[in-house]
């Protein structure tokens, strides 16, 4: 089946698009990555994305306005990787996140029954643009079956990264961290994978993105090549202080967003970084430390024992500034990108998205609930066809 799969993450830097040529039933599944593509937002659009994930208010026309200009985009991000390709069976959109509350979170005084997670680029319109069944609002089954709705990503990660004798910490650095621990599973000699675990692990780019934007005036969208902080000089006391948060304590499940890790937790650390005379460099390097650190953290408070080996995709992998520190945090334990286990680091969550895609299409349960908190394994996602299909 071919299949493309579509994401932008926290860091709503782009649209990533993966086509993929993917076969087999369930667990069992081959996927060789045909192309990948980054289909940039507009820079308007982007800005409107960020004020609403950053708590910024908005009308309903308003809303629904976003709502089918992201799609748009997502239809935009897809149609090239067809005209260069030919016709591919389905599309499967992750969508746009712009509001996660998680499970339990307190809400007006009460804590809700079941979390909230809401992406926008509604698949019914893109599979309207690209006249191609999309399969979209991957999150909504297993937050109904009392999950997190977050992260997805673990159950792909064991079938295509697992290593018959290492065991394996895939380590996702978008805008906001994530872990999948991948015991080592020989199915040779072992048909039912071992358990895996997964959580959010905290942020990612996000508060380093904000910063450099913010500390640029939004002449720079990111650090490139971890300029900024290989400037400046960590201050090992607010690291120490930041690590405090209470989300990094809190056991699995759990995932987060920039609810958390966004631009009010940047305004407080920036007015902490002031009160101890911390340079606009400085400050990029301690968030950039207090990063890896809360990645290192999470592996020595959660995990049953530490990798034989890290596998790092998303932005943050290039990021060397980055890497190093979490190499530091994780002495004599190699630390790499997927790119070296046969995933491409830059394209892995749209892969993913597209195996989703494929089992939803399959009728495969695709989620785990020892790595999100739902009571049971759901098909995730909701099938939109073209309306001529549907028609038809």
């Amino acid at each position: 089946m071919r299949v493309i799969g579509l994401i932008s993450g926290t860091s709503v830097d782009g649209i990533d698009a993966a086509l993929v040529e993917v076969e087999g039933q369930g667990y069992e599944i081959t996927l060789r990555l045909v192309e990948g593509q980054i289909w940039p937002y507009p820079p308007g659009l982007r800005q409107e994305i960020l004020q609403v994930c950053a708590g910024g208010s908005l009308t309903l026309e308003a809303l629904a306005e976003l709502d089918d200009a992201i799609a748009q985009e997502f239809a935009h991000a897809a149609l090239p990787l067809i005209h260069r390709h030919g016709p591919v069976h389905l599309l499967a959109s992750h969508g746009q996140t712009v509001f996660h509350r998680p499970l339990g979170s307190p809400h007006r005084g009460h804590a809700p029954r079941l979390g909230y997670s809401l992406q926008l680029g509604r698949g019914s319109e893109i599979a309207r643009q690209t006249q191609v069944p999309t399969v979209s609002d991957f999150r909504r089954a297993d937050i109904e079956a009392g999950g997190e709705g977050a992260p997805l990503v673990p159950i792909v990660d064991q079938c295509l990264l697992s290593h018959p004798h290492q065991t394996r910490c895939i380590q996702n650095i978008g805008g906001i961290g994530n872990v999948t621990y991948l015991p080592a599973w020989h199915r040779q000699t072992r048909a039912t994978p071992p358990p895996v675990l997964g959580w959010d692990t905290g942020p990612g780019n996000s508060l380093i993105d904000i910063a450099v934007q913010a500390l640029s005036e939004g002449s720079l969208a990111y650090d490139l090549d971890g300029a900024w902080a290989a400037r400046g000089t960590p201050c090992q006391r607010l690291v120490e202080e930041w690590l405090d948060h209470a989300y990094l304590g809190q056991p699995p499940p759990k995932s987060t967003g920039r609810e958390l890790f966004g631009w009010t937790y940047f305004q407080q650390c920036q007015r902490a970084a002031d009160q101890q005379g911390l340079n606009d460099f400085d400050l990029v390097a301690t968030l950039t430390q207090f990063t890896a650190a809360t990645i290192a953290q999470s592996y020595q408070r959660f995990l049953p024992a530490l990798p034989d080996v890290v596998l790092v995709c998303g932005g943050g992998g290039y990021n060397p500034v980055l890497m190093g520190y979490l190499q530091d945090y994780l002495p004599g334990i190699p630390i790499s990108l997927t790119d070296g286990a046969g995933m491409a680091a830059n394209y892995k969550e749209a892969i993913a998205f597209a195996v989703l895609g494929f089992w939803h299409w399959q009728r495969f349960p695709a989620n785990l609930p020892g790595v999100t908190g739902a009571s049971k394994a759901v098909i995730l996602g909701q099938m939109h066809y073209p309306v001529d299909m549907v028609d038809s």
